[in-house]
């Protein structure tokens, strides 16, 4: 019983770990996809969040590009 519990505590932590791993790639994209459909206020609002949430990640700097020319071109 001790190696089921000890199993599903290490699977549960390799799933966590998976999903935090990410570092803000699926709301970066659903900013993207929100730039795309032309709400431009709430693609900056979720391209803020990224950078916020997720200093020095590749998806922050992709996301402060995007702010720039957003906020840019007002």
């Amino acid at each position: 019983m001790k190696k089921h519990c000890m199993l599903v505590a290490v699977l549960l932590l390799l799933t966590i770990s998976a999903c935090s791993a990410d570092n803000g790639r699926q709301q970066l994209e659903t900013a993207q996809f929100e730039e795309k459909q032309s709400n431009r206020e709430h693609a900056i609002k979720l391209y803020e969040e990224v950078v916020s949430k997720y200093p020095g990640s590749a998806n922050a700097k992709t996301a402060q590009e995007r702010l720039t020319v957003l906020k840019g071109s007002k």
